[in-house]
């Protein structure tokens, strides 16, 4: 058996032996005609008071919906936000009158566009955990979804080897 094979034979037994599971992955909710899938955000360093959260959300009625606000126990505030260029400048602020989803609309939030900001985070996020928040939509009303702490430079759900500063590189 060659070094390497030795070694990735040793740490495929400690990780089983230690009973070690996969990231936990939060689930698609539906709530009236809206389907909201992949609820994640990114895990946050050490005293860091915001953090932010992305989804999609598809709306497969007849009738337009807003994403309003929001609550969990992990933040002070839930707040609905937008990033966009306004003259060579990127600008984040919250969403007046919230986040439209017309009939047969995926919206999808993401880190640079469309997102929810949790404000006086309460606690560090941690890669691989999982908390819960309530939506809260004009129309469909209150939903609870699970949302799922990605690599703290992760530009999406899966994304759990990317590193800050690196513009959504993975190290492989």
């Amino acid at each position: 058996m060659t070094r390497t094979s030795f070694i990735l034979a040793a740490v495929l037994a400690a990780t089983v032996a230690i009973g070690a599971t996969p990231p936990a992955q939060a689930e698609d909710v539906t709530v009236g005609t809206l389907k909201i899938a992949a609820p994640w955000t990114r895990a946050t360093p050490k005293g860091a008071s915001v953090g932010g959260g992305y989804m999609k959300i598809t709306n497969t009625g007849t009738a337009l919906d807003r994403l309003v606000g929001g609550s969990t126990d992990i933040s002070a505030r839930f707040e609905v936000h937008e990033m966009k260029m306004e003259n060579g400048v990127m600008k984040m602020r919250p969403v007046a009158g919230g986040i439209e989803i017309k009939p047969g609309q995926t919206v999808e939030l993401n880190p640079s566009g469309y997102h929810v900001m949790f404000v006086g985070l309460k606690k560090q996020l941690m890669q691989g955990d999982l908390f819960k928040a309530t939506l809260v939509f004009a129309k469909a009303g209150k939903v609870d979804v699970d949302f799922s702490v990605a690599g703290i430079g992760a530009q999406n759900a899966g994304d759990d080897h990317a590193m800050p500063g690196m513009g959504g590189m993975q190290m492989k």
